[in-house]
């Protein structure tokens, strides 16, 4: 079960206890069976609060499940209108939004409320930022471990093979990290099976030169590593902490003279828009990163008409 600060005397003050209890049983849900990260789940808590301290203060009470049930589309308005002036960006006031959506939505199931009002309210239009990928060069010298971005050989083929998974694989970092002994590709595999976001399984197939990295590393390695611990470990024998990855990328950035936007995760939006680029279909590149909608993979199709204007207007005779 999922801890919740619900619980907490600060929320009691703020909410009835039929709808503390309620929930208590949300984040309960969310967290064990929709299997949502602990981050989503403090930053939808968060934001609940927020809202029952505008109720509170909107109904002059603390509000219970039948307050909920009474809500209107300009009792929702009225309080993305307060974040606004309090400074809250578009982004947090979407977010803020969608957990009570989703709260709202938890209760209709359970016969307890209504969730037309909050699903008529528009969502903030956010601002839509296009995937940075990095070259395909620039992303083959990454994952290198020939450049010489590390004083220690085996450290410098460790931060090789997680790039190598990332952009060869696709791979989130915590979904590298994830990995074990028993788990990471060897010889003869075919495909990997990773573990994504919700507990989500998909088969990524593996280039050789995947399981070479992840060999080469191995060898050099002088820790231990247990069959069931942490594949990729830090220089005292503890599990990779993803922040050692992100050092390593800003000496690669440094080393090859790459703007800031070349992070590890634009590895992973590397792999999929050089597949794109190369006549990969968008349903597969969608199985393959473990995105749940082909919605959100489509982004690519726009990061690749974006490279295609910019080439046309850079070589056009006529530009």
């Amino acid at each position: 079960m999922v801890a919740s600060s619900f619980s907490s005397d600060d929320l009691l003050v703020i909410a009835k206890p039929d709808l503390n209890a309620a929930l208590e049983d949300w984040l309960n849900f969310l967290g064990s069976e929709r299997r949502y990260s602990d981050h989503t789940l403090i930053a939808y808590e968060r934001d609940v609060q927020q809202f029952l301290r505008f109720l509170t203060d909107h109904l002059g009470g603390a509000p219970g499940i039948m307050d909920l049930a009474d809500l209107k589309p300009a009792d929702f308005r009225g309080f993305l209108a307060r974040r606004r002036q309090s400074g809250a960006q578009t982004r947090t006031l979407a977010r803020g939004l969608a957990g009570i959506r989703s709260l709202l939505t938890f209760l209709e199931q359970r016969g307890q409320v209504n969730a037309a009002g909050a699903a008529a309210v528009r969502t903030p239009r956010l601002p839509r930022s296009l995937p940075k990928p990095i070259g395909a060069e620039d992303a083959k010298a990454i994952v290198s471990k020939d450049l010489s971005f590390e004083d220690t050989p085996w450290v410098a083929a460790r931060n090789a093979a997680v790039f190598t998974l990332l952009y060869g694989c696709g791979l989130r970092i915590s979904e590298a990290l994830a990995l074990t002994p028993d788990t990471a590709p060897k010889h003869g595999d075919t495909s990997l099976r990773i573990r994504g976001k919700g507990g989500k399984e998909r088969l990524v197939p593996l280039l050789p030169v995947v399981i070479d990295a992840i060999d080469d590393y191995k060898e050099q390695c002088p820790h231990d590593l247990a069959a069931k611990g942490p594949l990729f470990v830090g220089v005292r024998g503890g599990k990779l902490n993803p922040r050692m990855i992100q050092l390593a990328m800003q000496k690669a950035r440094s080393a090859l003279g790459l703007p800031d936007t070349a992070t590890p995760h634009a590895l992973r939006h590397s792999f999929a828009t050089h597949l794109l680029s190369g006549g990969g279909d968008l349903r597969s590149i969608q199985e393959l990163l473990g995105h749940a909608s082909l919605s959100t993979t489509q982004i690519y199709t726009e990061v690749n008409s974006a490279r295609l204007l910019d080439a046309y207007d850079k070589s056009h005779p006529r530009r």
